[in-house]
């Protein structure tokens, strides 16, 4: 598979402490921000935290985001080998295409299209 990008991502239970402790006590940069998130570089890679997608508890409070080129392609290979699906990809409400599939352990993995007229492939610099 390849992977375009990738980052971590964690659910806290207290998400503006932890963004706190991550921006303020380590002085992670900000790599970008969004309602309810930030994401940090840590080394080369990334560290999201935000305030949706779960309780801060359970298997759903850290999971691992992949960028692919094509998330449906790339899921049909992996359920021929035995993958765990937990949702089949899916347009979601902000713009891209993402399927969960879950590791062996049970960590959530998501699996993410960028589509080419996503504002995230646009050019903000001006």
């Amino acid at each position: 598979m390849e992977i375009l990008s990738s980052r971590v991502l964690l659910r806290p239970r207290d998400p503006e402490r932890s963004r706190a402790f991550y921006r303020d006590v380590l002085g992670l940069a900000i790599f970008r921000e969004f309602p309810g998130g930030t994401v940090f570089f840590i080394g080369q890679g990334l560290l999201e935290v935000a305030a949706h997608g779960g309780d801060g508890s359970g298997p759903g409070s850290t999971s691992l985001y992949m960028q692919v080129r094509d998330v449906r392609a790339e899921f049909a290979k992996l359920v021929e080998r035995g993958v765990e699906v937990l949702r089949e990809p899916k347009v979601e409400p902000w713009g891209l295409h993402e399927g969960w599939i879950r590791d062996p352990d049970g960590v959530r993995i998501v699996l993410v299209e960028v589509p080419a007229d996503h504002p995230l492939r646009r050019d903000t610099r001006s």
